[in-house]
């Protein structure tokens, strides 16, 4: 069965309106699993950096925990990739059927430069 869990760093810190927020899409999108790892979107912006920041709801639909050590993330709008960047987390574990939120934070020469990133897709690339 499915679990919703957050990174200790985030059970500090979330708001108690985002906390609900990312019950409700879990609550949603929990029953999505087409796929091993499916990406609920949260929210999307752009910091003082420039960074594009897409935080998501990561369905991990695997037995095996997900890890992020050199991991291929994409994120496209309306089809087209806006943004890649391969990352290492070490201190992000996923456990088999579990959900977690995280925001992946693209560096400002991974991405395109659009106007917006509304309803965008990301797309973790597991290793085999």
């Amino acid at each position: 069965m499915e679990q919703l869990q957050f990174d200790p760093s985030w059970e500090r810190a979330l708001a108690i309106g985002d906390r609900y927020l990312i019950e409700s899409i879990f609550r949603e999108t929990r029953a999505l699993n087409s796929s091993d790892i499916v990406c609920a979107p949260i929210r999307e912006a752009l910091n003082h950096k420039v960074e594009l920041l897409i935080t998501v709801l990561v369905h991990n639909y695997m037995d095996q925990p997900l890890t992020f050590n050199n991991t291929r993330v994409r994120y496209s709008v309306e089809g087209d990739y806006v943004a890649e960047h391969f990352f290492t987390i070490p201190q992000m574990v996923i456990p088999g059927q579990v959900s977690m939120p995280w925001t992946f934070i693209f560096p400002k020469e991974s991405h395109l430069h659009r106007s917006s990133f509304e309803h965008g897709h990301l797309e973790i690339y597991k290793v085999s």
